[in-house]
């Protein structure tokens, strides 16, 4: 298969989808890599060192795209790209459809095979190609939401950690999956008050077992997060329906009643976010304020690491794109259930049910079109 890396062009994206490596397992499986000019600059490998992979390199986006058989990225397809996407082509990256309903649209309207990795599954219910961003995310969101406390970034001047003598900051996390667990490992690190809210017995069972009494677990009632975020110095989003746009956990009135200069940091943000008051921000301006409350919702945060978080996506999504470039996208899907769940659009159907349902487009079963 003739496979496509474009440069990544969403705002302050340094990631790429296939690194050297990469290209290099690819090839000696029998593939073609066309891979954009610069595409690699970001994580530090300019094109000599994807010529040394064995790959071919392109002038434009548009030269991928004409070309390749498969396209393989980071995020989802910006306005230009899709315009240049055609029927059966694949399409292999992160999605995250259902709070974007022009995207959807458009790829629909492109009769592209879209595979999201944010819906690709495994045996243990998991989402294995989301969960290495998840961790970075989390992980992240403590380090961005300690400096948005700054009082010269707007915040309330708290220092997480807090100093003898002074208490630590407070700081909420709503979800305990893979984002939420790894934003309170960083918080207790840091010596912050933690709390977890979480609605799963399993999860919290988990939860407390691991940090025992170094955060609170807490189950997540309307009383106990009015309660936790309305105390909390920085909240961190951390809510996942997967597929689906995420729920509005906290309202603009929850908002209003936090202190002046708190902090809040929405990785749901991607999937709609789960806070009432989130909108989509940048790494160019990551922040805003509603109510004295400080926002920060970049819906990319991991491509501010962009070496390690590539080369972390990548371990998982490369199996999956030599897979398909081996077999074809129909015989790949088929032969793997938890591949065939990350099968989105396809042929100007909507394949992937939360999305219909999110969006209003009618739902056609995937393993229909696998013949």
């Amino acid at each position: 298969m003739y496979i496509g890396v474009p440069k990544e062009i969403k705002n302050h994206e340094y990631r790429v989808g296939l690194t050297p490596e990469s290209v290099a397992e690819l090839i000696t499986n029998g593939h073609a890599v066309l891979v954009e000019t610069g595409a690699g600059l970001g994580i530090g490998a300019d094109d000599d060192a994807y010529r040394a992979a064995g790959a071919e390199i392109a002038t434009s986006a548009a030269e991928v795209f004409a070309h390749a058989e498969m396209i393989v990225k980071v995020k989802e397809p910006q306005a230009a790209e899709r315009a240049m996407l055609r029927e059966g082509q694949i399409l292999y990256t992160y999605l995250h459809l259902a709070p974007d309903p022009e995207q959807t649209k458009d790829l629909v309207n492109s009769g592209a095979v879209c595979i999201a990795y944010e819906t690709v599954t495994d045996d243990n219910g998991g989402l294995p190609l989301l969960k290495p961003m998840s961790q970075v995310a989390g992980r992240m969101s403590i380090q961005a939401g300690a400096g948005a406390l700054e009082k010269a970034q707007g915040g309330r001047g708290v220092l997480l950690g807090g100093v003898p003598g002074v208490k630590p900051g407070n700081v909420v996390v709503i979800g305990g999956g893979v984002v939420g667990f790894n934003a309170a490992q960083m918080a207790v690190g840091l010596h912050a008050d933690v709390t977890i809210l979480d609605r799963n017995p399993a999860v919290l069972e988990k939860l407390e077992n691991h940090f025992e009494a170094s955060a609170k677990v807490v189950y997540s009632t309307q009383a106990a997060l009015e309660e936790e975020v309305s105390n909390a110095d920085l909240v961190i989003g951390a809510v996942l329906i997967p597929g689906a746009a995420a729920p509005k956990l906290v309202s603009r009135d929850l908002i209003a009643k936090m202190k002046p200069g708190a902090v809040v940091v929405d990785v749901a943000i991607d999937q709609g976010g789960c806070f009432a008051t989130s909108k989509s921000t940048t790494h160019a301006d990551p922040t805003y304020v509603v109510d004295d409350v400080v926002h920060y919702c970049v819906a990319n945060m991991p491509g501010a690491v962009a070496r390690t978080s590539a080369y972390a996506l990548n371990n998982v999504t490369l199996p999956h794109a030599i897979a398909i470039a081996k077999k074809g996208w129909r015989q790949a899907l088929a032969d793997n259930h938890h591949l065939l769940n990350g099968l989105n659009v396809a042929y100007g159907e909507v394949t992937c049910k939360a999305v219909a349902d999110d969006l209003g487009y009618g739902f056609e079963d995937p393993r229909n079109l696998l013949t």
